[in-house]
């Protein structure tokens, strides 16, 4: 779980405490940057490995342009392998894959093994220890057991944009694509041993923290400032980053977040899905800025595909738009893939966007997940060996 820590504002973003306006950085658009939270488990047991500041000594890799390759993470069971800014999604999971090789080389020597899902399948929260980290330590204070509840791990994608203005009528209208990228990424089917009938349990796990979930639908950059300037000043949170919306601006980078994807078991997969992700948003971009006004869709309807995605996986039957007219995932996924490879043709990920049909024809992986535990008579250390090999892939 991804809770962006650490220093206090900079002095370009302590406006809230003066009444003033949220700066958004410069940005080349549509370029992108990802993050892709890992999880330690042991060699022998399959279980857990608090062993994230072992495997941080052991790598000590610098950071490149301000940004560190490999970070820490809420839990010591997790590190966060962190892109540059690239162009293309060619790039940026290359720069990911050659980070991950140094990180597997680093846990082979301390008997480690490296997984990616949106859970464990059979962990237990109260074995897993706190990085130490005074953030960190006030966000359990604040939130207690749900906090303490937090054993999930995601992937997180920026796209450049060019001004703040483009920021929410770009999340609103993304919020459409919301239930296909939920769907095709889900990987959390099983929890503290049990198999939740949930395609991702993560996602509804996270959203019962204060400040997590769906964003709210401002009309535009200037209700956002007013709200975050409420929360500051009622003590919700005291930086932009204990904003934990499943989408969010991030003023400081220039981008748009988008934190819906469970986390992801292959590098094929990252991939789709970043591309899916990068090509949304390029297109929702280039159609704002021929006037056209972008599809946006009833907060009761965005919830209710939440839900319907997180339970049902890509057998969910969605709601398409704001008339409430309703379709399979998969069948509305086949219809988006092709209306958007033009556009992923013309920032050079067609290939990777035409991987995303592959999910659904080999299998989401909480779906994978369950097969081999039903293969195996429902033993979950299979379920770990096959995401640990999926990772290898």
């Amino acid at each position: 779980m991804a809770i962006e820590h650490g220093l206090k504002p900079s002095p370009g973003f302590s406006w809230a405490r003066r009444g003033g306006s949220i700066p958004f950085a410069d940005s080349k658009p549509h370029t992108i940057g990802v993050e892709w939270e890992v999880a330690l488990v042991d060699k022998t047991t399959r279980d857990l490995s608090n062993s994230a500041a072992d495997v941080l000594t052991e790598l000590d890799l610098p950071a490149r342009d301000g940004i560190p390759q490999v970070t820490k993470e809420f839990l010591r069971n997790t590190v966060e392998i962190v892109s540059g800014v690239h162009n293309t999604v060619g790039e940026a999971v290359g720069d990911l894959s050659e980070t991950l090789g140094k990180v597997r080389a680093a846990t082979d020597r301390l008997g480690v093994d490296i997984m990616c899902a949106g859970t464990h399948p059979f962990a237990q929260w109260s074995q897993q220890l706190v990085t130490p980290d005074a953030h960190y330590q006030e966000m359990i204070e604040r939130t207690q057991w749900w906090g303490r509840q937090m054993l999930i791990w995601g992937v997180h994608v920026h796209v450049g944009l060019s001004h703040s203005s483009k920021v929410f009528p770009i999340l609103n209208s993304l919020l459409l694509q919301y239930p296909h990228l939920l769907a095709l990424s889900a990987s959390s089917p099983m929890w503290a041993g049990e198999d939740t009938h949930y395609a991702s349990n993560r996602a509804l796990m996270f959203q019962q923290l204060p400040t997590a979930g769906l964003p709210f639908q401002f009309d535009d950059w200037h209700q956002f400032e007013s709200f975050v300037h409420d929360m500051m000043k009622t003590g919700v949170f005291d930086q932009l980053g204990g904003m934990h919306w499943d989408i969010r601006p991030a003023p400081k980078w220039g981008t748009i977040e988008v934190r819906i994807c469970d986390g992801t078991s292959t590098k094929a997969e990252l991939a789709a899905l970043v591309a899916l992700i990068q090509t949304l948003v390029v297109d929702l971009d280039r159609r704002l800025e021929a006037g056209e006004e972008l599809p946006s869709m009833p907060p009761w309807h965005v919830q209710e595909n939440k839900w319907r995605a997180a339970r049902y996986g890509l057998d969910a039957i969605i709601i398409q738009d704001a008339d409430a007219n309703e379709r399979l995932v998969t069948e509305d996924l086949d219809d988006l893939l092709d209306r958007l490879m033009p556009v992923a043709k013309s920032i050079g990920c067609a290939d990777e966007l035409a991987a995303v049909a592959d999910i659904p024809r080999r299998g989401a992986s909480y779906q994978r997940q369950r097969r081999v535990a039903e293969e195996n008579n429902g033993d979950l250390k299979a379920v770990v060996d096959s995401l640990v090999d999926e990772l290898k892939e």
